[in-house]
């Protein structure tokens, strides 16, 4: 008989799994289950960009049997030689290393890919890769703009592929836990979830012009981006700090908290509308992003609040990074990535969430249903999140200095607002923050279309532009037409 080969095995998944769903019964199973020590049932893995959050990714899926990371890519050749060394497959076989993802692509062997690079290199990594047959693992946010997300989407709609958001809160079972209990009511009519990102940022040094390590090629690694002069000292992870590259960390930890407040309150769309004021407070340095920033998204009769705070700063009802929904007839409090707890009226706990979960157990698992609705984060998901944080973004972008008195005046009326920014003011007193001479940013106030995924009305003109980038050749993300 011939030798069953890994599409083989991936066609009788399919096979197995519609079976199973006829039969009512449920598809997910636990991955340990799953797993095959087949050599021919084995999945190929290239994992693109393993100096950071990489790490995890090849930790992920070295030590499954039935998955083998055959690739390590990262354009700076000292980083991705030293952990292609350092992966320790099942197999008991080391990883090439590749210095350009575009090899790894052209690679038939290789069944996933899975993305760790920089932000600004997510979404076209992404689409690539889909372009070329593989399922993919993209970190959060999946892009850069809100455009990107939505090529990522199409892509993986039109060839059929699983893509899974490294939103892995998704799949810990103290989280799930927690937003069943917002679902089936137990707080009450749920009118506001609140995403804290509040996590300690210092200055980045002064901007300035640097040289990128000389094991990086500096081409690769800027990709889709402008090519500048390197302006930060750090090379690394500080480009998180810079809008060319990141997001800040709005787009950053705080596309975790985004996500989940968004799941809570069950909305399937970008919004509204959005205003989002701040600003870089408490020092001067290379970054441009906000270490201060509150982001309002209207959702009608529900509101997503997302609050930044990169000073030192106290907790909120026992969060620090975390989301808050606030309900009539109590609160859910998620403090950490796997749980929390709901409390009544008064703060008296009631119930305690706690359990975790393996995101990439379930990445694997849907890759071999082939059905995307076994994601956990499916690419859609990851999609309309990171947009809500992009979207915060181009509001506080085209925003102006305004004094806080001004500001109050323009949520007269909004006692929510009012009270948020009362606690913002305060949080930056007690840092010391003079906003007489380091005033906030307001931004503009945006309405959308939440069909189209565009700016409407008059400001629309300035701020669609912000939707996307303009793209180094060749590093160009496709157009709707051509994904």
């Amino acid at each position: 008989m011939a030798q069953k080969t890994r599409r083989d095995f991936l066609e009788q998944s399919m096979l197995t799994a519609a079976a199973a769903a006829v039969a009512g019964a449920p598809t997910f199973v636990p991955a340990a289950e799953k797993q095959s020590k087949s050599p021919n049932e084995r999945l190929q893995v290239a994992v693109v960009g393993v100096r950071g959050r990489g790490q995890s990714h090849l930790s992920a899926f070295s030590r499954r049997k039935d998955t083998e990371v055959v690739a390590v890519v990262d354009p700076d050749e000292a980083i991705g030689r030293q952990r292609a060394e350092k992966v320790g497959n099942s197999s008991g076989r080391k990883p090439q290393y590749l210095k350009d993802m575009r090899k790894a692509f052209e690679d038939k062997s290789i069944d996933i890919v899975s993305i760790a690079t920089p932000n600004h290199w997510h979404a076209l990594a992404a689409i690539w890769a889909i372009q070329a047959g593989k399922d993919v693992y993209v970190e959060k946010p999946v892009s850069h703009n809100v455009s990107e997300g939505r090529r990522i989407v199409q892509a993986a709609r039109k060839y059929g592929k699983i893509v899974q958001t490294g939103t892995q809160c998704r799949s810990m079972g103290g989280t799930i836990q927690a937003i069943d209990h917002v679902h089936q009511g137990k707080i009450g009519k749920v009118s506001v979830a609140r995403g804290l990102c509040y996590k300690r940022r210092g200055s980045i040094g002064a901007r300035g012009k640097y040289k990128a390590p000389a094991s990086v090629d500096y081409s690769l690694w800027l990709g889709p981006a402008a090519e500048k002069t390197l302006s930060r000292p750090r090379f690394h992870y500080d480009w998180h700090w810079q809008w060319d590259y990141g997001n800040g960390d709005l787009g950053n930890q705080g596309i975790h908290q985004m996500d989940i407040a968004r799941w809570g309150l069950g909305v399937d769309h970008i919004g509204h509308s959005v205003h989002s004021y701040g600003g870089r407070l408490g020092y001067v340095d290379a970054g441009d992003t906000a270490n201060t920033q509150v982001s309002i998204h209207d959702y009608g009769e529900k509101r997503l609040v997302f609050e930044v705070r990169g000073l030192p700063t106290d907790r909120l009802k026992g969060a620090g990074v975390g989301v808050i929904f606030e309900g009539s007839d109590g609160y859910v409090v998620l403090s950490s990535y796997n749980g929390g707890a709901a409390f009544d009226p008064e703060g008296k706990m009631v119930k305690k969430f706690s359990a975790g979960g393996d995101h990439f157990a379930n990445f694997v698992s849907a890759v071999r249903s082939r059905k995307h609705t076994d994601l956990n984060a499916d690419i859609e998901n990851g999609h309309l999140s990171s947009a809500l944080c992009h979207l915060g973004n181009v509001s506080y972008r085209l925003g102006q200095a305004i004094s806080v008195a001004d500001l109050q005046k323009r949520f007269d009326g909004d006692d929510e607002a009012t009270e948020t920014l009362g606690r913002v003011v305060g949080h930056l007193a007690g840092n010391k923050v003079d906003l007489a001479s380091q005033q906030l940013i307001s931004g503009q106030s945006l309405q959308l279309d939440p069909k189209k995924e565009i700016f409407i009305g008059s400001e629309a003109k300035q701020a669609n532009p912000h939707l996307t980038r303009e793209y180094r050749k060749p590093f160009v993300v496709p157009s709707a037409n051509d994904v």
